[in-house]
C-alpha cells in the first residue's frame, strides 16, 4: 500500500458524486481502495435536509479501511441538520487526503431526509 507522491502527479481528476441517505446505516460515501496508486484529496462535504419539517442528525467518519471497515473516526458526530437546510461538513479550508485502504461513511438518524454531495480529486 502506497501513495502517489503528489509532488510527481501525472494526473488530477476532479469529481463530485451525491447519494440520498435512504435508512439509518452507516453508507459509504467514498472508498480508496487498497492498491489503487491513487490518493483522494476531499474537497468537500456537503448534507442538506430536505425535510420541511423535522431536523435529522448527521454523523460522518472516516474509516481506517476501505468499504468502510475497520475502525471510524469521526469528521462529525451527531450534528443537528434542521429542517429546509444544509451544513457544510469538510470545506477547501479542512480538506483532507484519502490514502489507499480508507474511506468515509455517512450515517442519518432518520432515513429519507438528507442529501450528500461530496467534490473531490483522484490524484495519480
Amino acid at each position: 500500500m502506497s501513495a502517489p507522491n503528489i509532488l510527481n502527479v501525472t494526473s488530477i481528476t476532479g469529481k463530485s458524486f451525491y447519494l440520498a441517505l435512504s435508512d439509518t446505516n452507516a453508507t459509504e460515501l467514498i472508498s480508496n481502495p487498497a492498491s489503487s496508486d491513487k490518493v483522494i484529496k476531499i474537497n468537500m462535504i456537503q448534507i442538506a435536509n430536505v425535510d420541511p419539517a423535522l431536523g435529522c442528525n448527521v454523523t460522518v467518519d472516516y474509516h481506517d479501511a476501505a468499504s468502510i471497515g475497520g475502525t471510524p473516526y469521526s469528521l462529525v458526530a451527531n450534528l443537528n441538520v434542521p429542517a429546509k437546510a444544509s451544513i457544510v461538513a469538510l470545506d477547501k479550508n479542512t480538506s483532507l487526503y484519502l490514502e489507499e485502504d480508507r474511506s468515509i461513511s455517512v450515517t442519518a438518524e432518520t432515513s429519507d431526509h438528507l442529501e450528500v454531495i461530496i467534490s473531490y480529486e483522484e490524484i495519480s
